[in-house]
């Protein structure tokens, strides 16, 4: 797939861009197909230099299938050359990244304590005619056995006077 992508350039502290048409798989500032134009971030945005593109190569390479990446898109709609994209929404941006890690554990967590806090809820509902049941048989048992259990008890004292 062809990209419209930057390649860097320059030195240290002072990047140049260059404008290129490369195939995804090329290594960023590797093999290019063309050249068609520089970008200096160091120079204000008021200065003509600071972008130059050859605009009708891009619609060429644009027509051919080529996608630019989404830092060109930009580039291509402060020049009025394609429709400026859409801006990425990204509200933790600002927050500092431990505090990130710290909102994500909460709200793993919060899903899961709220199931386990409704769990045990609907299982004692769910229990709850069962359990009733078992607790019922059993006395239901014990007082048919205690009947015998009290004639057994009274027998031997029985005996005993005897």
């Amino acid at each position: 797939m062809l990209r419209i992508r930057l390649s860097m350039g320059g030195v240290r502290k002072r990047p140049i861009y260059k404008i290129v048409i490369a195939d995804s798989r090329y290594p960023r500032d590797g093999k290019f197909i063309e050249k068609i134009g520089s970008y200096n971030p160091l120079l204000p945005k008021e200065k003509k230099e600071r972008i130059k593109i050859e605009a009708e190569r891009v619609k060429y390479w644009m027509s051919k299938g080529a996608q630019p990446t989404m830092r060109v898109s930009r580039l291509l709609g402060e020049l009025e050359i394609m429709p400026m994209p859409k801006p990425g929404n990204n509200p933790h941006k600002a927050i500092p990244k431990k505090e990130r890690k710290k909102d994500k554990e909460e709200t793993k967590d919060a899903p899961k304590a709220e199931a386990k806090k409704d769990a045990p809820k609907a299982e004692a509902k769910k229990e709850e005619p069962k359990a009733e049941a078992k607790k019922d048989a059993p006395k239901a048992e014990a007082k048919k056995d205690a009947p015998k259990a009290e004639a057994k008890k009274e027998e031997p004292k029985t005996e005993a006077k005897k």
